[in-house]
């Protein structure tokens, strides 16, 4: 697969699908400009697979499907067999609630990759943040340990995403994640996003210390680099992320900033226009091993 120009950032967040069914407050993404321009919060499924399509005609290497929770998405194994169909390899960031055998057995060959999101393993650290079903129903150490099994089982490459914020930086991870052995732990410090989680995120946010309190808790997962910690700084504009309406966009200066819609304007020209930059992928170690043929 050919990239058009040289300095492309090789990896893309699509995300598809604004419906999420857990509520966690200190979450950047909830879209809300998105769901003014479409009200169900998305394309519809063709413009979805041909946007899909072209970011793989671009150059991107690799695709990681987001939302809101995609797995909600009723067309989501067919956007990522479209992305394998392609060449690309394929992600997806979930929850886990709707990770069962069906899912791993129907999208078994054209997923390579599983991304759990796990923040704590404290009910209550859990639904004070959010992070439950309806904001009300959490998932315990126990199912979280099912989701792995099963992720495993079905020979998917597994990695773990913690936010890590006031309720859970002094908390350990490290029973779950030396029972998980995930290819990789990205840990995140919480990101405050103007216009997309102000309502709660003075409850959330942590300073660099405390990010450091929790890393050096977890010492011995960073220095055998299956942890990946970023902060603040290293999390602005270094990822290309696609909305729910199909438009780059970026968060360099602290709120989410769109391209014109991708497949209006051409993707090259709305690439251009978010001005990437490409030695902060490089600086979070965002290029890593993630095609095992290759």
């Amino acid at each position: 697969m050919k990239t058009p120009f040289e300095g492309i950032i090789p990896s893309v967040n699509y995300h598809v699908w604004e419906p999420c069914n857990m509520r966690c407050k200190f979450c950047f993404a909830p879209f809300y400009h998105a769901k003014k321009l479409l009200p169900k919060g998305h394309l519809p499924k063709e413009k979805s697979l041909e946007l899909v399509k072209q970011l793989a005609g671009f150059g991107f290497e690799k695709i990681t499907f987001a939302g809101g929770e995609p797995t909600l998405c009723p067309w989501i194994s067919e956007l990522i067999s479209e992305a394998k169909k392609w060449g690309m390899t394929t992600m997806i960031v979930t929850n886990g609630t709707n990770i069962n055998e069906v899912f791993l057995e129907q999208n078994k060959g054209i997923l390579d990759w599983i991304i759990l999101s796990v923040d704590s393993m404290m009910d209550e650290t859990n639904l004070q943040s959010g992070r439950a079903i309806s904001g009300k129903k959490t998932i315990s150490k126990n199912q979280y340990k099912t989701f792995i099994d099963q992720i495993k089982k079905y020979g998917y490459q597994l990695k773990i995403n913690t936010v890590v914020h006031q309720l859970n930086y002094h908390e350990s991870m490290s029973e779950l994640i030396q029972y998980a052995q995930p290819e990789r732990w990205k840990v995140f410090q919480v990101l405050p996003i103007k216009g997309e989680n102000d309502e709660h995120i003075n409850d959330f946010i942590i300073d660099e210390e405390m990010f450091n309190q929790f890393i050096s808790n977890h010492h011995q997962f960073f220095e055998n680099q299956m942890m990946v910690a970023e902060n603040n700084a290293e999390m602005k504009d270094s990822y290309v992320m696609v909305d729910p309406a199909g438009r780059f966009y970026t968060n360099k200066n602290g709120k989410q900033e769109y391209s014109f819609p991708i497949l209006e304007t051409g993707i090259k020209n709305a690439y251009d226009e978010m001005r990437y930059n490409y030695q902060n992928f490089i600086n979070r170690r965002g290029l890593y091993q993630w095609n095992k043929n290759k």
